[in-house]
């Protein structure tokens, strides 16, 4: 039901996991320890530091976690006759996982996982680390970086930069289309997570033209997102639940149809009717039903499957979208149907 969330982080811990994942590939890619020189010469966050001396600082300080994490970071020293510089590896067989035995239902759950987790988030880095240990001589096995692929992918044009956003603490506006509205509405919002949830993607946030908490869905923003304030402009509350906001949201939104459906048909909606199967008497024996549904686009598509027997009354928008696809089925019959003969004029009434 609930897919991958995106929760706002500090741009510190981002710039700090980044440079602890590159340490590990860095480690994990060669086929023999690396010196100190060499590490920071390959790490992108340790070529940048200003001097030797807060380069080893930092280098200590990510040891120290990695080992804490549980990461069997070895230290080794290359020439055993002489108290050389030392080098460090990352013992593979310690860091291997056991093998796995995982039931059908498990094996399923992976299967969908990698396919919304692909594309290496941190590949530039990486690939950029290991073409400078290849430049210095450093054998590389490329296979590992096959294991840490984190970016996730979506067909929702507004994915990356509501990520960016929602990482970068930082306000955002785009149009917006609501459910069974004309045109788009300029939408202000302070971005707080980007969760997934029965297959769509939600922003959850602070609306700061409503000042209210809002969440909006992607597939209804239009045209580009743009940064609306700086990055780190607003704090995101501690007890933020994204699920419970979509969930509300989700019910909020919810459409109750009207319709008149001909006895002894449409017994889906029979069973879902919010008033009873037939509450009240329509024209001509018609059966009058009220039904929930998520949203018109589907309400419309149920209701034009019935074809005459279900006919919508309420409301506008959900008769207006039923009676277009009704309208699309007529005109497709009509273009695929052999031109007959046509009667005369005088045959005409």
């Amino acid at each position: 039901m609930w897919g991958a969330a995106i929760m706002r982080t500090s741009p510190q811990v981002a710039a700090k996991t980044e440079r602890l994942l590159n340490l590990v590939i860095c480690l994990l890619s060669t086929r023999r320890p690396l010196t100190r020189g060499q590490i920071r010469a390959a790490v992108a966050a340790y070529a940048q530091t200003p001097s030797e001396e807060s380069f080893e600082r930092m280098f200590e300080r990510d040891k120290e976690e990695l080992r804490e994490l549980g990461v069997p970071l070895v230290t080794v020293q290359l020439d055993q006759f002489f108290d050389d510089e030392p080098a460090y590896r990352i013992d593979r067989g310690q860091y291997a996982l056991p093998e796995l035995h995982l039931a059908p239902d498990e094996w399923a759950v992976l299967s969908l996982a990698s396919r919304a987790w692909s594309e290496a988030s941190l590949g530039g880095a990486a690939a950029a680390a290991l073409r400078k240990l290849a430049a210095d001589g450093v054998e590389v096995d490329e296979s590992v970086l096959s294991g840490v692929e984190t970016q996730v992918r979506t067909v929702e044009p507004a994915f990356e930069a509501v990520t960016a956003a929602v990482v970068d603490c930082c306000p955002i506006r785009f149009a917006y289309r609501t459910r069974g509205a004309g045109e788009p509405q300029v939408r202000r919002i302070q971005p707080w997570s980007l969760t997934s949830r029965f297959g769509h993607w939600y922003v959850a946030g602070f609306d700061v033209d409503r000042q209210a908490p809002r969440v909006f869905r992607l597939s209804r923003v239009v045209g580009a997102v743009r940064r609306d304030g700086k990055p780190g402009s607003y704090v995101i509350p501690a007890d933020h639940d994204a699920p419970s906001m979509i969930r509300r949201h989700d019910q909020d939104a919810r459409v109750v149809a009207t319709a008149w459906v001909r006895p002894g048909a449409g017994h889906a909606w029979r069973r879902r009717a919010v008033s009873g199967a037939s509450c009240e008497a329509a024209p001509d024996g018609w059966d009058v039903l009220r039904v929930s549904g998520p949203s018109v686009n589907q309400l419309a598509d149920e209701a034009a499957s019935y074809g005459p027997v279900v006919r919508v009354v309420d409301p506008p928008e959900l008769v207006e979208a039923t009676v277009r696809r009704l309208s699309a089925v007529v005109a497709a019959h009509r273009s695929a149907s052999p031109a007959g003969p046509q009667p005369s004029p005088e045959a005409q009434p």
